[in-house]
């Protein structure tokens, strides 16, 4: 062995522990060289799958995560990819209101990487919760998801402490200082919660350790065959913006490459990760008209899929089959609701996987109610119960 890779191997390693340490004992498998350091610009459209489930907003639940990609098939009881060459849309708000936001990135992380190696895809992508923790906005924070941001920075300092004890280690091996640019003190927020606060500023600000390497990888809008997805949906303008244009100036800006990301992007009721105008419980035709103007802009498109607004009464469509909305609420902390998926085979046709106990009454209630006998033309959403 050369002397001279001694230092950057044990640099590895202390990574690799504090990896483990704060994700709850995940060791993630080797990154593709095909994504490593990538620059280039993110993929924002990809071929029909022979099968494609979307999961929503999960907010810190890594149970309950669990649990929905279970109903697919797609992790295993050892919590690893099972999914083949399937493709999974995680449509955003993986952060605020419960205390598993750490654990859920390296869980997701590692699901990347173990589904590429097998054929499969795993996106992960940005909703309004993300946005708001790279903009310091931690209103919905938990108290858990604070202990969780100051365990994980007490760990960051104890790798980087095993790091400077290591002769031959040069400062580029060692993280710069976690907190520098961190205010000391932070009004309104109470002595015992500072130390997770500061950390918290400091994992997920633009170019922090966080967000650059794990949030710049989330895509804010993506087109998979002939379903869009954002978070809280698209209009016109955004698709006149150019959607890969949109994806590569929200991930510069977490990359810390740029100092801004337009406002109407990602910021304010009509940008794309705010948006209700097609998840409201009652969309109003004018709503509809819009969002099949915005589907016949994008080449291909036949549904838009978000999440963003609970659907009380599990996933749920409007405008004839066009907008579907599958954040049902199934975090412990934010609404506490049994997991569902959607599913949508080779042939775009669309099944709802459900834990709930009562489906075959949802099933018979789903006829009466508008859209949900038209996810696509001549046939309903298949509810399926699953034990998971």
């Amino acid at each position: 062995m050369d002397c001279a890779a001694v230092p950057s191997l044990i640099s590895d390693f202390v990574n690799t522990f504090v990896d483990f340490s704060v994700s709850g004992g995940i060791f993630l498998p080797p990154e593709p060289e095909s994504v490593k350091n990538s620059t280039g610009p993110l993929r924002t459209v990809f071929p029909q799958p022979v099968r494609l489930v979307a999961v929503g907003d999960i907010h810190g639940d890594l149970p309950k995560a669990k649990t929905a990609l279970r109903l697919a098939g797609l992790i295993g009881a050892d919590d690893r990819w099972s999914g083949a060459t399937a493709t999974v849309v995680q449509v955003g708000d993986i952060f605020d209101r419960g205390g598993d936001e750490i654990k859920l990135l390296y869980f997701f992380e590692r699901l990347r990487r173990e589904a590429a190696k097998a054929g499969g895809t795993v996106i992960t992508m940005n909703g309004n919760h993300e946005i708001m923790n790279v903009d310091a906005d931690f209103r919905f924070v938990a108290r858990q998801g604070v202990k969780e941001f100051e365990d994980w920075g007490f760990w960051q300092c104890v790798g980087n402490g095993m790091k400077r004890m290591c002769l031959g280690i040069g400062s580029d091996l060692v993280f710069r200082d976690l907190l520098d640019g961190v205010p000391d003190e932070i009004p309104g927020i109470p002595p015992e919660f500072l130390n997770g606060i500061r950390a918290r500023i400091a994992a997920l600000r633009p170019n922090g350790l966080i967000s650059s390497r794990f949030l710049s990888k989330n895509l804010t809008v993506v087109v998979v065959g002939d379903s869009v997805f954002a978070h809280g949906g698209l209009l016109e303008k955004h698709v006149v913006y150019g959607l890969e244009r949109l994806n590569e100036e929200v991930r510069d800006w977490i990359r810390g490459l740029s100092e801004e990301v337009k406002n109407r992007l990602v910021r304010g009721s009509d940008s794309v990760v705010w948006l209700r105008s097609f998840s409201n419980k009652l969309v109003k035709d004018g709503d509809c008209s819009i969002l099949e103007h915005v589907l016949e802009t994008i080449p291909g498109a036949r549904r838009m899929i978000m999440g963003h607004t609970i659907q009380e009464d599990g996933i749920s469509s409007a405008c004839g089959g066009r907008a579907i909305r599958i954040d049902v609420g199934m975090s412990k902390l934010c609404g506490d609701r049994f997991p569902e998926v959607l599913e949508i085979d080779e042939k775009s046709e669309l099944k709802v996987l459900t834990s709930n106990p009562l489906y075959i009454k949802r099933q018979y209630d789903a006829i009466q109610k508008e859209g949900l006998g038209s996810l696509v033309p001549d046939q309903r959403p298949r509810q399926v119960e699953v034990n998971a």
